[in-house]
């Protein structure tokens, strides 16, 4: 960890160099999950050629090694460079529930730099932060992630104890933030078409709006240039919640959906989102 500081308090320019060093090991020589990659972007993008399958598998690593660097950063970077480098396009969006003491979800995806956007919440935002996360089996990586995701104030939940942890909480006014795009392992899923393919998506996004009534937002990630980035909040689902209803489950694998196909380097590709099918489940 001391190390990891020494390096989070160099210059974003000079990390940035670590970050190309970064790409050429990886992409270049080692090769680092390149067919699974290419695998991902074929099955998503079934009618794009492979020069610019190519293209997007290159900039996805670079993005990568940024966020590398990036998240490293976070040890160190001070409220105000954060907030420029993080823009919060629409913070007002959620003043109302923060007037009115309502809480709300917040749900994320694997966008680039998605580490950046909840850590720069607890700043940009009129409510404070609790957010959902799996546990790391290393523990030193977990003890990491835990320094930088609550370095500003936000209140971590382990992903096993949301439901008793929203009850606990029910009367702090916060916004649950969630990142729910990866495979449900061991959980309830709910399959829907997502990038061409059948995917599973967590249910628990839905059974937690159900049992909280909050109203629900996607918040966007979106790259400007290096080093910058711009975030959105958007409406996908609003109380009451019938028990049976996966509105917000559907609404929320469209619009990831919809900014992957955008800007389909911005996503995480590198993660085996369909190793499994819907009959293995």
């Amino acid at each position: 960890m001391l190390l990891l500081r020494l390096i989070s308090r160099l210059p974003l320019f000079v990390l940035y160099w670590l970050s190309d060093f970064l790409f050429f090991v990886g992409y270049r020589l080692m090769k680092y999950r390149r067919s699974v990659v290419l695998k991902n972007l074929r099955n998503s993008f079934p009618t794009a050629s492979e020069k610019e399958l190519h293209v997007v598998e290159k900039e996805f690593y670079q993005n990568l090694c940024d966020y590398a660097v990036e998240t490293i950063k976070l040890l160190s970077i001070q409220k105000e460079e954060l907030t420029k480098r993080m823009s919060y396009q629409n913070p007002e969006v959620l003043q109302p529930y923060a007037d009115k003491k309502q809480s709300v979800i917040l749900l994320a995806s694997h966008q680039f730099n998605w580490e950046w956007l909840m850590v720069s919440g607890s700043i940009n935002l009129p409510l404070p932060i609790d957010f959902v996360y799996q546990k790391q089996s290393s523990t030193s990586f977990d003890h990491f992630l835990m320094q930088i995701r609550c370095r500003f104030g936000a209140y971590a939940i382990e992903r096993g104890q949301t439901a008793r942890e929203s009850i606990r909480r029910k009367n702090i006014s916060k916004a649950v933030a969630i990142i729910a795009d990866q495979f449900p392992n061991f959980e309830k899923k709910v399959w829907t078409s997502f990038l061409h393919q059948d995917t599973a998506f967590f249910q628990g996004i839905g059974q937690l709006a159900v049992l909280t009534q909050y109203p629900a937002f996607f918040v966007r990630s979106k790259k400007i240039k290096r080093g910058y980035y711009q975030a959105e909040l958007i409406p996908i689902a609003t109380p009451p919640y019938n028990r049976d209803s996966q509105t917000l489950v559907e609404n929320y694998a469209q619009l990831v959906e919809h900014f992957i196909t955008e800007n389909p380097a911005s996503w995480l590709w590198s993660h085996e989102r369909w190793k499994r099918k819907r009959e293995e489940s």
